[in-house]
This record gives C-alpha cells, sequence and structure tokens, in this order.
C-alpha cells in the first residue's frame, strides 16, 4: 500500500443493523476496499423496555466477532466504531459497550447527535458537487445545494441541512437553532457544511412496534403512524424548507428505490445516486404499505432483514418529501459510515 494512503475500518451499529467499511484513504478521498451489513435488530423491543434484549445482543456481539476477523485480515490500522439512537438511553448499555470493546479492541462510541450529523452529512454530499449533469442547462448542478439529507433508521430519524462547502447560516435555521439550540447547532464552531440539524424519535422499528398488529398493516394503523410522523414534522427545528435538494440515504430509502426502481435484485452501484420521481416514490410507498409480508419477501431487492418494517420507513420518507418544494428525491449509497471512514484519516 502507497505510504499516503491510509486504510480504515469504519463499523456503524443502528437499531436495525450493524455495517463495516474497510477503506483506503488519500487526501480526503475513499477508495472502498470492502463494505458488508448485517440485520442484527439491536433495538428490538427497546421502545417498550428502554433495555437491549439479550438475544439482540447476542447478535451484534456475534456479528462482532466477523467483522473483527475481517478487520484484521485486511491490515486496517485505523478502527472507529460508532453506535447511535439506539444505545444512548438503553439501561444496559455498559454490556453492550464491554462487549464490543473485548471483541474489536476498540473502544465504541456512542455519539452525540451533532456529531451524528456532521459524520452523515459528510458521508452523504462528498460527491455530489462533482456530478455530471446528462440534461438542462449547461453548469447547473445535478443535485443542487442546500442538501437536506434524512437518514431513516430503525429508532432514529437524522434531517440535516447543509451546504457542500462552508456556509453562512440561513436567517430562518438561526431562528431554529434559537428555539432549540443544544441539538439544532453545527458540530462545532466553525465546522462547517451544517447549518441545522435534528435527530427525531422516527425509526421504522419504533413505529412499527409501536402500531404494527396486523398484517397486511390496517388504515387504522398506517394513519396512527402518519400521526407520529407528522407531530414530529410539524415541530422539527430544521428549517426544510430552505433545502433545494432532498437526499436519504441508509438502508430504508436504497430498498425504496429498489422497489420503485424494480430491480429482480438489489443493485447498489444503480440505486447509488439515483433520482425518483414524486410519482415513483408514491407507488413504492403504497406498495409497500399496503401489501403482506410474504408479497414483500418475495422482492428480491428488499433484504430479509426490513421486510416486516419497510412500510414504517416508507411512510417517512414519502412525508418528508411531501413537504419540500422539490419534485425529485436523490439517494445515496454513501452515508454515516462514509464519515467515520473519513474522520480516521483526520
Amino acid at each position: 500500500m502507497s505510504e499516503d494512503r491510509t486504510r480504515v475500518a469504519a463499523i456503524d451499529c443502528g437499531t436495525n443493523s450493524i455495517r463495516l467499511l474497510i477503506a483506503d484513504v488519500r487526501a480526503g478521498q475513499l477508495t472502498e476496499v470492502d463494505r458488508r451489513m448485517m440485520i442484527v435488530r439491536l433495538g428490538q423491543g427497546v421502545d417498550a423496555t428502554g433495555a437491549f434484549a439479550p438475544e439482540a445482543l447476542e447478535r451484534v456481539f456475534r456479528a462482532a466477532d466477523e467483522y473483527a476477523e475481517v478487520i484484521r485480515s485486511s491490515g486496517a490500522t485505523r478502527v472507529r466504531f460508532v453506535a447511535t439512537s439506539a444505545a444512548r438511553d438503553v439501561s444496559n448499555r455498559d454490556a453492550f459497550l464491554e462487549g464490543i470493546q473485548s471483541r474489536l479492541g476498540t473502544t465504541p462510541e456512542i455519539i452525540t447527535g451533532p456529531e451524528e450529523a456532521h459524520l452523515t452529512f459528510q458521508g452523504a454530499t462528498q460527491s455530489l458537487p462533482a456530478l455530471t449533469p446528462t440534461s438542462g442547462a449547461a453548469g447547473e448542478p445535478v443535485v443542487p445545494g442546500p442538501y437536506l439529507v434524512a437518514d431513516i433508521g430503525g429508532g432514529s430519524t437524522e434531517l440535516i441541512l447543509g451546504n457542500s462547502t462552508p456556509t453562512a447560516r440561513t436567517a430562518s435555521a438561526d431562528r431554529a437553532s434559537a428555539d432549540r439550540p443544544a441539538y439544532a447547532d453545527r458540530r462545532r464552531a466553525g465546522a462547517s457544511d451544517v447549518i441545522a440539524a435534528e435527530s427525531l424519535d422516527l425509526g421504522s422499528v419504533r413505529l412499527t412496534e409501536r402500531h404494527v398488529t396486523t398484517d397486511p398493516t390496517s388504515p387504522a394503523e398506517l394513519a396512527a403512524i402518519a400521526r407520529d410522523i407528522d407531530a414530529l414534522l410539524d415541530h422539527t427545528t430544521v428549517p426544510i424548507a430552505d433545502a433545494r435538494a432532498l437526499v436519504a440515504v441508509a438502508g430504508t430509502a436504497t430498498t425504496v428505490a429498489a422497489v420503485a426502481l424494480n430491480f429482480p435484485e438489489y443493485d447498489r452501484a444503480a440505486v447509488h445516486h439515483a433520482q425518483l420521481s414524486a410519482d415513483a416514490l408514491r407507488a413504492a410507498t403504497t406498495w409497500l404499505t399496503t401489501t403482506t409480508r410474504a408479497d414483500r419477501a418475495a422482492v428480491r431487492s428488499i433484504h430479509p432483514g426490513r421486510v416486516d418494517v419497510i412500510g414504517a420507513g416508507a411512510l417517512i420518507l414519502q412525508h418528508l418529501f411531501d413537504r419540500l418544494p422539490i419534485t425529485t428525491l436523490t439517494i445515496s449509497e454513501h452515508d454515516i459510515l462514509d464519515g467515520v471512514a473519513l474522520s480516521l484519516a483526520d
């Protein structure tokens, strides 16, 4: 390996999945070596019990054992493990942290909301300004900023408004920050690309466990999910109307895209930077929220671990999209995991 390259390993553990990225970093750019994902459902029952279930911890630890071997074999010299909403408030998080530390030899970080926002935004938007237009006016960006990045997870949804380069805050962002400064501010003074960010207690696992008991999901259950979504979006501190583009990341968004595009198998390269029309998004959301579990399980582009929760996730994405003055949705395969990898070069 070239002396000016650093091989790094980034691990992101969320409510529903745990993911690994091994990459070479050079001059602030990532070259992917290996990328893996396992559904572990760490947040199983957390909304009701406030604790990680023993079987959920066992699933995460088995995944960590596998990832530890991959990292050793790769020759990565820097490793960072981050955990997000699922681990912030549980009563038995020490058991989780100690189990990860013993397996990976690195101290897990339960990162703050502002740090999660910065890493997600950096990973999701790094390559957007470089996209080449295939139509339209010369010089017009394919995905114009400011960007609203949405990371819809199992336990929470992160909303991050920002630009691809450091910029002054908008007046509406300043008003939002004054309403809730602890969480709507940027990562740290002078950082930044991030204008405003917030973590909402909206997630595909959380909403499914809270409301869904029938198959297919009943209209009353869908309405209850929609009420929860709108109640939080109505009061977000992020000035989402300032965005000129919605960039959706992580498994919910990429799965919705694969369904909308009618892929017979999941195609990561084709999903990355895909543009979905309003009609395509709505058709996919309608199908995902009204079909049976068996119907969804028969679609090979939907990971088996997302079959039972993807409907709630799609509704979050749809309701957010409907609030923005935009006509297309941009999907990114790059997200917090890529931001964590980039941070290891600092």
